[in-house]
């Protein structure tokens, strides 16, 4: 899965990088996201290729009565997409979710009492972008509408299967150069094999 990402990048990296600028007065600073605090993080969306905006992650579905879905959609299994009621209807709402780095802990033992902490990246801390879904909500109390996202996971690789070593899954990451390409609804080409895994020292 992937609860914890890294946005080490200054915005003019990130705008030269993914071709797109922030939208005029959006605010961005360089930083570690909890998912569980549903950070408002950098993307970019299928509908606006050439920005780069600001979701909430824990995807919210348009039909939620209220936000609380959006613990148990921080991530979106890519096989089961097109089935679940959450996702099924934003499948084609794509977009990319800018990172540097995610966090996983890989268990010391069976009861998970111990863990080691790792930060998985690519060669040279490369800026990637997971693949993600996104949907907006309207919050029936004040009126906002909110913009949120999924990150999508699949089965581990053979680094990640040692790493997160009990539900032996790990993030979708888009291939550089087939980005576009999925933004535009086409084939998924991933990038997953080029991760290093590093120790997080306590």
């Amino acid at each position: 899965m992937c609860f914890h990402s890294k946005q080490s990048k200054e915005a003019q990296e990130l705008e030269k990088r993914f071709r797109a600028k922030f939208d005029r007065g959006t605010s961005y600073t360089p930083a570690i996201y909890n998912g569980f605090q549903h950070p408002s993080t950098p993307v970019i969306t299928h509908l606006h290729p050439d920005k780069i905006q600001r979701y909430h992650w824990g995807l919210i579905p348009f039909w939620a009565k209220d936000n609380t879905i959006r613990k148990n959609t921080l991530n979106a299994k890519i096989e089961t997409i097109h089935e679940k009621p959450s996702f099924r209807n934003v499948v084609n709402n794509r977009c990319l979710v800018l990172a540097d780095a995610f966090y996983e802990w890989q268990w010391l033992d069976e009861k998970g009492k111990h863990k080691q902490p790792y930060e998985l990246s690519l060669p040279h801390r490369e800026v990637f972008a997971f693949a993600g879904l996104w949907s907006e909500w309207i919050d029936k109390t004040t009126g906002e509408v909110v913009p949120t996202y999924t990150i999508l996971t699949t089965a581990a690789n053979s680094l990640m299967q040692e790493i997160h070593n009990t539900k032996m899954r790990m993030p979708v990451i888009v291939a550089a150069d087939a980005e576009q390409q999925w933004l535009q609804g086409k084939e998924l080409i991933m990038q997953n094999e080029a991760l290093i895994a590093t120790k997080v020292v306590k």
